[in-house]
């Protein structure tokens, strides 16, 4: 008969499912109530989905192969498509600074950030606290007292009562759950105090030093019969403008507080259509390349070399040149980094002192190339040299006799049976290095971090690779561009995929006539 599928074997395997399925259920049930505290019920109904499968797969004694698959597939799911979709959906927005929230959050914003004291405003005595355990880093709170004598609490959420609380001599003194700062560590948070606003119905709330706060009212009112903003004390109007997602007046100024939409193809379209964007981009992506090429070719030149010098059994100490070549290879690849930063310093770098030279190596686009490039040929060449020796004690010692015997010299040895077969085992190798070597953020920021910059452009660094660029756009000095950014990284995405995809086309060819 069919033979019946295996089962758990035992007490303590049937108990660790058991076990197993309760944490996941568990783990299921708390990630389920802050889902629906955001009324996230997209994400509720793939959790519920997942547990759903779960089960289904593991509580059959059937599906054996699924019972292995499943685990891989989620992490796959999680770690890698998730982040993938997000990011190209992010693309396609304008998240960034200004825009990181709602409409709702905009509006409130507004209103808030235009609050001035007048005369009747509400005063309250005020005391600083944190929801957080550590005063320094916790997010901040206002403990306030009204005139009456009534404790409130109030974030940027708004202002609520506050039972319980202890007040001495007008202000809260201690409240169960927050922490109140003493005049030092407010003073050292004085920055985030004064930014604080709390939104009331009149206007909002903000403090005056750290002992008093007051109800100002806000001069920038929106109204929802014609979607617009209007500033009570000038008259100035600006309009609602949901291509953007911004509030903008008749010629053409933007509130900073604007909302996230959808831009379509803007982001994508800007890298080509914006002068300030295009021009340093494309020349990005052509250092990128040259960066990209540079680093696997001169890494595997050098390694190559290296290991067809100790191949040869007539070497002596070959174990002990296999270490010392392996050695760059087992140190931190950060810290060496530094190490070559501090290098190639023009004032006290051992790499002019010892070539007696005066070379600003950082100063020039061209000279700070030259020195990431050396710098990754020092840290790059054992992985090509350990992977070259490997390949070529599979290479069968007798090809290269039979070209001997035919006439061949040690060159055309090389070049016509060695280098070929070796191709055919290292080039996947050398298409991943590509792909690494193309995203090396490490190599470029810790030693350049992209520079050197021109005057006109302090975004875009002679030695900038596409992804240190995209991160200078996502979170820079210039202001942060997550949606920008991201296109970025599509673009990013799609010219590695490309390349690998022609390329492992080209390495099955080959392997189809060396086979």
């Amino acid at each position: 008969g069919a033979s019946r599928p295996p089962r758990s074997s035992g007490v303590g395997g049937q108990l660790g499912k058991i076990v197993a399925l309760g944490l996941v259920l568990g783990l299921a049930i708390w990630a389920a109530f802050p889902l629906i505290e955001h009324r996230a019920w997209v994400g509720l109904g793939i959790e519920a989905t997942v547990v759903a499968v779960v089960g289904y797969v593991y509580l059959s004694p059937a599906r054996v192969p699924a019972k292995y698959l499943l685990p891989g597939t989620l992490f796959l799911v999680a770690f890698q498509v998730l982040p993938v979709l997000y990011t190209v959906s992010t693309a396609f927005s304008n998240f960034g600074d200004g825009h990181r929230g709602s409409k709702q959050d905009a509006i409130v914003a507004i209103q808030t950030a235009s609050v001035v004291q007048v005369p009747g405003s509400t005063e309250y005595r005020l005391s600083i606290a944190t929801t957080g355990t550590d005063p320094a880093t916790g997010p901040l709170v206002f403990l306030l007292v009204d005139p009456a004598g009534t404790a409130f609490v109030g974030d940027t959420d708004g202002l609520r009562p506050l039972p319980g609380a202890t007040v001495s001599a007008g202000r809260v003194t201690a409240a169960a759950g927050y922490t109140l700062l003493n005049l030092g560590q407010a003073g050292a948070r004085s920055a985030q105090i004064t930014d604080l606003a709390v939104p009331t119905a009149a206007g909002a709330i903000r403090s005056q030093g750290i002992s008093r706060a007051y109800e100002g009212r806000a001069t920038r009112q929106y109204d929802a019969g014609c979607d617009c903003v209007t500033d009570t004390a000038t008259g100035r109007v600006w309009r609602a403008d949901g291509a953007v997602g911004s509030f903008v007046d008749d010629t053409g100024d933007r509130l900073p507080q604007g909302w996230r939409v959808n831009v379509g193809f803007a982001n994508f379209t800007r890298v080509v259509t914006d002068r300030t964007v295009a021009g340093p981009f494309f020349g990005i992506v052509i250092w990128n390349f040259a960066f990209a090429l540079g680093s696997v070719f001169v890494t595997f030149v050098l390694g190559l070399l290296c290991a067809l010098a100790l191949h040869s059994q007539r070497v002596r100490g070959r174990r002990a040149y296999q270490v010392l070549l392996v050695l760059p290879y087992a140190m931190p690849s950060f810290a060496m980094l530094l190490v070559w930063r501090d290098m190639f310093n023009a004032d006290f770098g051992l790499v002019n002192r010892m070539l007696g030279l005066d070379v600003d190596w950082f100063g020039g686009t061209w000279s700070a190339r030259l020195a990431v490039i050396g710098a990754q040929l020092w840290l790059g060449y054992p992985y090509m040299f350990l992977v070259s020796m490997g390949a070529l004690q599979a290479i069968p010692r007798e090809l290269g006799e039979a070209a001997t015997v035919d006439g061949a010299n040690a060159w055309q040895r090389f070049r016509r049976v060695t280098l070929p077969l070796l191709l055919v085992a290292l080039t996947p190798l050398l298409i991943s290095s590509f792909a690494f070597n193309f995203n090396n953020f490490t190599a470029i920021y810790l030693t350049t971090q992209g520079a050197p910059f021109p005057a006109d452009n302090p975004n875009a660094g002679g030695t900038d690779l596409l992804i240190t660029y995209m991160f200078r756009t996502a979170f820079g000095p210039q202001g942060i561009q997550y949606g920008f950014a991201a296109a970025i990284s599509v673009y990013i995405v799609a010219l590695v995929a490309v390349i690998s995809a022609v390329s492992f086309r080209r390495t099955r060819a080959q392997e189809e006539v060396y086979s």
